[in-house]
């Protein structure tokens, strides 16, 4: 038997996210079972432990779309009891149960061995967000920058994506610009290496012209909606924006002129079905280039009890950092 936090739905169609005790002949088919140490929380969590279910298409079901932890059974020659691992997207949490559980099943495909200098408990302060951050860095070097080419701006800078995208970039020797709309986080993005801070309200509308001032050598934007069609407009010649969210909407007011005129890029990123090979290579740059002490300032430990209240805070964008929940305790 196993903990695990449990979504159901009622006669009524409604959703309600409750512990259970679980036995293991109900995990879901898979050669690897682990003992999930820690997982954490994110936007799509958030949905899925909310009351319309978000992304989940069967009940009962664990959310979690990640998790850290150690192999307690293997048929996959790739993994032996005992191995640390981690595991990022695969739609797990959403179709599949997932890591907001003591254990868990999946598919070898599924998992990365930990690098030996991140612990479980760091793998989830940086979570699905960190290891996105560092793709988005990743794809910014791979098209070009540098440091010292000028500052790049970070949007929704104090949460999870922002906050790593923020401490590595600093790390790397570049000047990070971090847009918020919490004045009270400005400490905290100062302490994580920001050199300036952008008022949301200042970048966060369109405008008429479709090119300002070349400002950003490099963006990572997790805002979307208007505020990623201002920055387009924004950026130097040639520069790239990773987008990798859309909590200021789906749509993009924007036109085709900075791709024309400046050559500017938008890069995709997806972290749910990125190929091994990618995701290997992420998690050894985060052990290389991500500062462990910063990582820690952006802890919120909690537990697995917390997380209908956590679920419901972050869709009202009140979490700061990265929650790390210990499904241990």
């Amino acid at each position: 038997m196993f903990r695990a936090m449990v979504v159901e739905k009622d006669e009524d169609g409604k959703t309600h996210a409750a512990m259970q005790q679980l036995d293991e002949a109900r995990l879901p088919d898979g050669n690897v079972t682990v003992a999930v140490e820690y997982s954490t929380v994110n936007y799509k969590d958030g949905l899925c432990l909310g009351p319309g279910g978000g992304l989940v298409k069967t009940y009962p079901h664990v959310p979690g779309i990640d998790f850290a932890g150690t192999v307690s059974a293997s048929d996959d020659a790739r993994f032996a009891v005992g191995d640390p691992v981690v595991l990022n997207g695969w739609r797990v949490g959403e179709i599949r149960w997932g890591g907001y559980a003591e254990t868990a099943r999946v598919d070898g495909d599924m998992l990365v061995h930990l690098p030996d200098a991140i612990t479980t408990r760091q793998a989830m302060a940086i979570g699905t967000a960190g290891y996105t951050a560092m793709l988005s860095v990743i794809a910014l070097e791979d098209h070009g920058l540098v440091p010292g080419a000028g500052p790049v701006l970070v949007t929704g800078a104090a949460g999870g994506v922002g906050s790593v995208a923020t401490a590595i970039l600093a790390k790397l020797g570049h000047e990070v610009a971090a847009v918020t709309g919490r004045p009270e986080t400005e400490g905290y993005l100062r302490d994580l290496g920001a050199t300036q801070i952008v008022p949301r309200e200042q970048i966060n509308e369109t405008v008429k012209r479709p090119l300002e001032a070349e400002s950003w050598a490099g963006c990572i934007d997790a805002v979307g909606g208007p505020m990623l069609a201002r920055v387009l407009g924004q950026m130097k010649y040639g520069a790239s924006v990773a987008a990798v969210g859309l909590a200021g909407g789906a749509g993009l007011p924007a036109t085709v002129i900075p791709f024309l005129l400046r050559g500017v890029n938008l890069l995709g990123i997806d972290s749910v079905m990125r190929p091994h090979a990618d995701r290997v290579r992420a998690w050894e740059r985060l052990a290389a280039d991500l500062p462990m002490d910063k990582l820690e300032a952006m802890v919120v430990p909690a537990t697995l009890d917390d997380l209908p209240k956590l679920g419901a805070d972050i869709l009202k964008g009140q979490v700061r950092g990265r929650v790390v929940v210990d499904v241990r305790a």
